[in-house]
């Protein structure tokens, strides 16, 4: 603030991001430039900004750690790995893609419940093993099926960790989530204890299982009645053709 008057100038970096964003720059060169580009409006010096990049950096130095595990997760898909897990549920006799994502969905959210949201994820595990199991399952359940439905095989995939980790995290005592809520809620003068938090998680956790295993098997019912459909039309077919 400057003679009473406010400084938007500090701003433009928010400019800078939609507009690199826009035009499909590198996200990370753009943020890096707008978070410069906002120091140096605001009145800091280039080595000050820098500095205060590379201490928010080390601070939360463990989000990279995902950076190391992917080149080992390409290296196995390059070698079979989606391959192996496509064949090891071809060889499953009971397999179906409602079973598999309902299986997945409670282990998710038990090992998040226990702190371990870092165990399975999209690129360890949803990428690499889940989505080829579910695709198989579908070809599996019906082999003519089409790209449409393998994409929302995929995509319900994809939905099933993120409902699994999202509502099994907050059970753990010392996740991030529960002392953000407990933060807050001090804030607004309500002590609370995260104990409690965890616990009235537990509930809210149990409905978010039981309702995205029911859009699991809806969906895959619907998955099975189109097979159906397109048996009986194909069978339909080749009797008006005899």
């Amino acid at each position: 603030m400057l003679d009473g008057h406010i400084d938007y100038w500090p701003l433009a970096g928010i400019l800078v991001v939609v507009c690199g964003f826009a035009l499909r720059f590198n996200p990370l060169l753009v943020v890096a430039a707008a978070a410069i580009l906002t120091g140096l409006l605001g009145g800091m010096d280039l080595v000050a900004v820098i500095s205060l990049l590379g201490k928010g950096f080390n601070d939360n130095r463990f989000i990279t750690v995902v950076y190391v595990v992917l080149p080992v997760i390409g290296l196995l898909e390059r070698f079979g790995l989606q391959q192996r897990a496509r064949g090891l549920i071809e060889a499953m006799r009971g397999a179906t893609v409602g079973r598999l994502l309902v299986g997945y969905l409670a282990f998710r959210q038990g090992i998040a419940a226990l702190g371990l949201v870092s165990v399975a994820g999209h690129p360890q595990t949803v990428r690499p093993l889940l989505a080829p199991m579910a695709e198989a399952a579908a070809r599996k359940e019906n082999p003519e099926i089409d790209e449409a439905d393998l994409e929302e095989v995929k995509a319900m995939a994809a939905a099933t960790d993120n409902v699994g980790v999202f509502f099994g995290e907050d059970i753990f005592i010392a996740i991030g989530s529960i002392l953000l809520i407990q933060g807050v809620l001090r804030g607004e003068g309500i002590e609370i204890a995260p104990i409690h938090l965890s616990l009235w998680a537990i509930p809210t956790a149990i409905c978010a299982f039981a309702i995205h295993a029911l859009r699991i098997r809806l969906f895959g019912r619907r998955l099975r009645r189109k097979a159906a459909r397109a048996a009986a039309a194909g069978s339909i077919g080749g009797s008006i053709g005899a």
